[in-house]
């Protein structure tokens, strides 16, 4: 029998409720997100080094918490998930933002390379509980109309996807002007002020029952074994966690691979710059096109896009024009993932349990983004040069893209 989400999708909760409290929710989730990420998250890039230096350590020993925060993440997908389909996330998103704005401080306090990896590991378990995971959750609840779901989506990813171009010019301001334990207190005053008392006094759930129109849900959603065992759910897990892989390692190693294809560093970071932007201009268009193709369709085409920019770079890469353009088309779709495993999973299986589904998904992408950078390096070492990692990413993407095309052909 079909399980599209138009057949089984009980669309329990949101249509009834005032439209106005839901976008009100949307914008204040833009806000904590951003926050969330910028601080959480794109912080460390600035930190690493004056960290390592200060604790009289490695890079990649400081760089091996950052790993340990993202396993830890990882870890907590499943019960976070269970807890947001039966409570909300408002509870859930209050709690995570103040144990993590109390580990910030705690973060400018440490003196020895255990003590970091404790509180990165406790901040890895607080981001799993107040970012994008729980955040989609709430949207999803919100909005039972596929486009509204969307709309909303793109419009929190589109304002956070600007945390990097906020926060790490901010943090590197504040190291530079009052070193980084000092930074990170002023980090955590910024995170708790904003993402606290949002979480709390906006974030709901809608009337459990209200449906557009006032209908009521005709099936019941469908047991997590059964989807868990549903080909489309496998194809879909096998398609994002090497989707994942391939993008953490494509933005971890390309400034290394422009340098050793001879561009100047500040050129190679400018370059990879390109990837945040274009970010935002990849969700745009594949949000304006699922409202007229199907949306497996439109992001197996973004992620086939990335494999032939990516398998292109160590073709075209030297001449810094070819850079830029394989680098274009790969950040077409360096923010798609993030929009797509909401939007492909309630298209396939409906918004009810949506945040054990995505809480489950979460565990191998989340350990595929941690691990494939590493893995990486790994053939780099081996092969003392770059293509063979490059290449494999283009594998990575394309494997992702097929996933994703056979689970919509079934879906049909």
């Amino acid at each position: 029998m079909s399980t599209t989400n138009t057949a089984l999708d009980p669309t329990m909760v949101g249509g009834g409720a005032d439209p106005r409290r839901g976008w009100t929710i949307v914008a204040a989730l833009a806000a904590t997100q951003t926050v969330g990420y910028g601080v959480l998250s794109y912080a460390f890039t600035v930190l690493l080094l004056p960290i390592a230096a200060d604790l009289h350590t490695s890079t990649t020993a400081v760089t091996g918490a950052l790993t340990a925060s993202v396993l830890a993440g990882a870890v907590a997908a499943v019960p976070v998930g269970r807890w947001l389909d039966r409570h909300g996330g408002r509870a859930l998103m209050t709690v995570g933002s103040l144990v993590a704005t109390v580990l910030m401080a705690a973060w400018s306090k440490v003196d020895n390379l255990p003590e970091l990896y404790a509180v990165l590991i406790g901040v890895g378990l607080t981001g799993a509980m107040a970012l994008y995971e729980p955040a989609f959750a709430v949207i999803v609840a919100w909005f039972p109309d596929p486009r509204r779901r969307a709309t909303a989506l793109l419009t929190v990813t589109v304002v956070a996807g600007f945390a990097s171009s906020i926060f790490l010019p901010l943090t590197g301001y504040l190291v530079a002007a009052y070193g980084w334990r000092h930074a990170l207190l002023v980090l955590a005053a910024i995170h708790g002020t904003v993402t606290v008392p949002l979480h709390w006094l906006l974030v709901r759930r809608p009337a459990t029952g209200s449906l557009h129109g006032g209908q009521r849900p005709a099936v019941a959603r469908r047991p997590l074994r059964s989807v868990l065992a549903d080909r489309r759910f496998l194809l879909l897990a096998v398609a994002f966690v090497a989707q994942a892989a391939a993008l953490s390692t494509f933005t971890i190693h390309l400034v290394a691979y422009l340098i050793e294809l001879g561009h100047p560093a500040t050129l190679g970071a400018s370059i990879a710059g390109l990837l945040g932007v274009l970010s935002v201009t990849g969700r745009l268009a594949t949000t304006a096109a699922q409202r007229r193709l199907p949306p497996t369709m439109v992001v197996a085409a973004v992620f086939a896009l990335q494999a032939v920019a990516a398998v292109i770079l160590p073709l075209v890469g030297a001449s810094a024009g070819g850079a830029v353009a394989a680098v274009m088309a790969f950040g077409l779709g360096f923010g798609v993932a993030t929009i797509a495993r909401p939007l492909l999973l309630t298209h396939l299986y409906g918004t009810a349990g949506y945040a054990t589904l995505a809480g489950v998904l979460a565990v191998p992408v989340t350990v595929a983004k941690a691990v494939a950078p590493l893995a990486a390096a790994t053939v780099h070492d081996a092969t003392g040069s770059y293509p063979a990692v490059f290449i494999a990413v283009g594998v990575g993407c394309a494997i992702s893209a097929t996933g994703i095309a056979l689970a919509g052909r079934r879906a049909r």
